[in-house]
């Protein structure tokens, strides 16, 4: 959850090509929205994903770390990655 402080509102400026806009305005008008409301919701959509696709590569890393680990092909005192990514699930 957001405190109010975070959800107040700035504006900020921001150029976009010509086609973008055009496809943005349609869509606005399809379904009766706002360019501000479009816009928000493709940034927040577009940091999620980026925020999920870090947690899987990270995850990825970790599981291979550990198949080393439990193939002999590693050191136990060599674990890093696994332990940033135990950390980061236990704080998400």
């Amino acid at each position: 959850m957001h405190s109010i402080s975070q959800l107040e509102k700035q504006q900020v400026g921001l150029r976009l090509p010509k086609y973008l806009i055009e496809e943005i305005d349609a869509f606005t008008e399809e379904y009766a929205v706002n360019r501000t409301d479009i816009i928000m919701e493709a940034i927040k959509s577009y940091i999620q994903e980026q925020k999920e696709k870090m947690f899987y590569e990270n995850f990825e890393k970790g599981v291979k770390e550990l198949k080393e680990i439990l193939d002999g092909k590693k050191d136990k005192s060599q674990l890093t990655t696994l332990d940033e990514l135990i950390d980061e699930l236990e704080h998400s």
